[in-house]
């Protein structure tokens, strides 16, 4: 796995200096660094929660013993990584309040560059029922990371949600209605795309949402857009309030006639129709079976029965035996009498109704009266969101070791890629190289073939020193740039 981590960085980072070491000292991971405009960039590969507040704060409205946000947080690798020292945030309680939160760089405000929030998390043990969203908390006079609990303003709130069968993504922001000055909050349509994988697979995945100045967004995972759409028309409820509504006081006229049909006023009952005939009747074709045994009753006392010592009679009334069906009649066709089957009588018409016809004072659907909506109002740059100044995680879970990783928001897509790439990107590809080759240990000599032989070359040619083969499964210190 040594030489296959090399040739990763190799592939992934050909900028960045690579060291070849012994095989008694394996290669040591190296954390992503961030390159270009952001606000914040969080790997946790310090091994440390410096610069995070874990919120002491105890949620309203809830019972005394789960109301604490007592929930644990360490800062560790995975449990089965396959980076070592590739280090991350995780929640290790379960059933219980989580909250832990960040100040970024600087708030973040929305003008005229795009708003990008990027960030991993692994399900390493599956998940049945927990959030792993974060939170944007809103830039306020008051803010206080150390209080942080579910009613912490925040602007926007995104990522994955399950409970039982239900997967969710979320986006949702809290716009502020510029009549009122209230927030209220606008959830993001449901992605089209199958989100099961991403819980179950307990694999690494990349979430990714953009928004951009034009109000139109994207949310990823692993760099696939799976929903998309604009803040003015793909929320629920929607930003902007209908111009018109329905009147409340107008009501419907005594007289408004809805019947589209009617029946026929001046239809009669035919003189023929007989309301009284039956809907079947004997079929008077029928002719007994041969063979039916009339007298032989279908069911008869069991011969094989005895009377249950402790039957009292003057308690439980005459004994009989329970009844099973008559033997002699499994071969006959029948027994007992013999009645003629029923048949639907021809002459059957039942009750007589009067023929619809359309109805002459049909006004359709009686519907109120449309007026001006009193709370009518016309945001047409939703993106002008409240600036936000700190990212945080306010979860509950029944599933612990959530391992969160590599967050990163900035407004340059440029930049969020090159994050990506260095951090999650190098991640994917250990995971699923490391994984093929353990289902398929021959692949190993395509690896040498396809990616060691050449960097072996590259090493001979660029190298400044000389390789001296000291121990047999050993290298000596060499640095490609």
């Amino acid at each position: 796995s040594t030489e296959l981590y090399i040739c990763l960085l190799l592939i992934n980072k050909p900028n960045q200096e690579v060291s070849l070491i012994t095989e008694d000292r394996p290669v040591t991971y190296k954390a992503p660094e961030p390159m270009g405009e952001h606000f914040i960039a969080e790997s946790f590969d310090r091994g440390t929660l410096d610069g995070w507040v874990i919120s002491n704060a105890k949620k309203e409205d809830t019972d005394e013993d789960i109301a604490k946000y007592d929930g644990k947080w360490a800062v560790e690798e995975m449990k089965d990584s396959k980076l070592p020292g590739d280090k991350g945030l995780v929640l290790k309680s379960r059933a219980k309040h989580h909250a832990i939160s960040a100040q970024l760089l600087r708030p973040f405000t929305f003008d005229t560059k795009p708003l990008i929030v990027q960030y991993e998390v692994n399900f390493q043990l599956g998940i049945d029922c927990g959030g792993a969203y974060v939170k944007l908390l809103s830039q306020t006079p008051d803010i206080d990371l150390d209080q942080f609990v579910d009613k912490t303003p925040y602007t926007i709130m995104f990522g994955p949600d399950k409970c039982g069968e239900d997967y969710k993504l979320h986006f949702i922001f809290r716009h502020k209605n510029p009549k009122t000055g209230e927030y209220e909050e606008k959830h993001a349509k449901k992605p089209d795309a199958d989100l099961r994988t991403y819980y179950t697979d307990k694999k690494t995945h990349l979430y990714t949402l953009v928004v951009n100045p034009d109000n139109t967004f994207e949310v990823l995972v692993d760099q696939t857009v799976v929903n998309s759409g604009s803040l003015l028309t793909d929320m629920t409820p929607p930003v902007n309030p209908t111009a018109e509504i329905e009147d409340p006081d107008d009501q419907k006229p005594e007289d408004w006639d809805e019947r589209p049909k009617i029946q026929d006023p001046a239809a009669s009952k035919p003189e023929d129709w007989d309301e009284d005939a039956p809907a079947q009747i004997p079929d008077e074709d029928a002719v007994k079976p041969d063979g039916w045994l009339d007298d032989e009753p279908e069911y008869i006392g069991d011969p094989d029965a005895v009377k249950p010592e402790d039957w009292d009679e003057d308690m439980d009334g005459e004994w009989e035996a329970p009844q099973v069906p008559n033997p002699a009649c499994e071969t006959a066709p029948g027994c007992g009498a013999w009645k003629r089957p029923m048949i639907d009588n021809p002459n059957y018409k039942g009750k007589w109704k009067s023929p619809m016809i359309d109805n002459p004072n049909y006004q359709g659907v009686w519907k109120p009266r449309k007026i001006p909506n009193p709370a009518f109002f016309e945001d047409l740059q939703p993106f002008k969101m409240t600036p936000f100044s700190a990212l945080g995680l306010e979860l509950w879970s029944m599933t612990s070791d959530i391992f969160f990783d590599n967050f990163f928001i900035t407004d340059d897509r440029n930049t969020a890629e090159r994050w990506a790439n260095d951090g999650w990107g190098l991640k994917k590809a250990a995971e699923g190289m490391l994984n093929a080759a353990e289902e398929r240990p021959w692949l190993w000599v395509v690896y040498v073939l396809t990616v060691a032989l050449p960097i072996v070359l590259i090493i001979v040619f660029c190298c400044t020193g000389k390789v001296t083969d000291t121990h047999t499964h050993s290298l000596s210190l060499c640095t490609v740039s």
